[in-house]
């Protein structure tokens, strides 16, 4: 069955919300007085029957979520994606997102939080920022160059919205086979 990466994972979304439900219907039914009637008494196998049915349906459709992600990734892995002038596996994309970038972004918001900081003790102490180019004896030594770290840090947060739509795009319009 082919259909868009977009539209598998809105089915395992849908697959989730399922075992759920038979999550929740085996909760209701597991355990009952020993002299309580069966409420499952006219369906085939009782409600030990139902259980086990609700049970083995979880297993396929967890089986289900394991499949449609394997084939996605298989296709993140084979199909490249520019951004910039860089150009990777969508896959080492969705890696760079979630193990890379957020370590950048938070690292420069310190690096500039940390410069405004000494910029702010400095106002207080009657001393200006310096720069290894224009250093000062009296000043506070700055080893990075602000306007460049600005620039990164926008240049980080163009790739990322950048990436998200391409990803979008790529997701609604590659198939996988399932």
């Amino acid at each position: 069955m082919e259909m868009t990466i977009t539209e598998s994972l809105a089915e395992i979304k849908t697959i989730n919300a399922r075992i759920a439900k038979k999550r929740e219907a085996i909760m209701r039914y597991f355990i009952r007085p020993n002299v309580m009637r069966d409420p499952m008494e006219k369906e085939a196998g009782g409600t030990e029957g139902f259980i086990q049915r609700e049970r083995q349906g979880i297993t396929d459709l967890e089986q289900r979520i394991v499949t449609i992600r394997t084939a996605i990734q298989r296709r993140n892995l084979e199909t490249s994606v520019t951004v910039g002038e860089t150009s990777r596996p969508v896959q080492q994309w969705l890696n760079w997102r979630r193990e890379v970038a957020p370590g950048q972004q938070g690292s420069f918001r310190a690096l500039m939080g940390r410069i405004d900081q000494a910029r702010q003790q400095g106002r207080r102490d009657g001393k200006a920022l310096t720069t290894s180019q224009e250093p000062s004896a009296d000043g506070i030594l700055v080893l990075l160059n602000e306007k460049e770290l600005a620039e990164q840090a926008e240049k980080l947060e163009q790739t990322l919205g950048d990436l998200d739509g391409k990803l979008s795009l790529m997701n609604a319009t590659t198939t996988i086979d399932i």
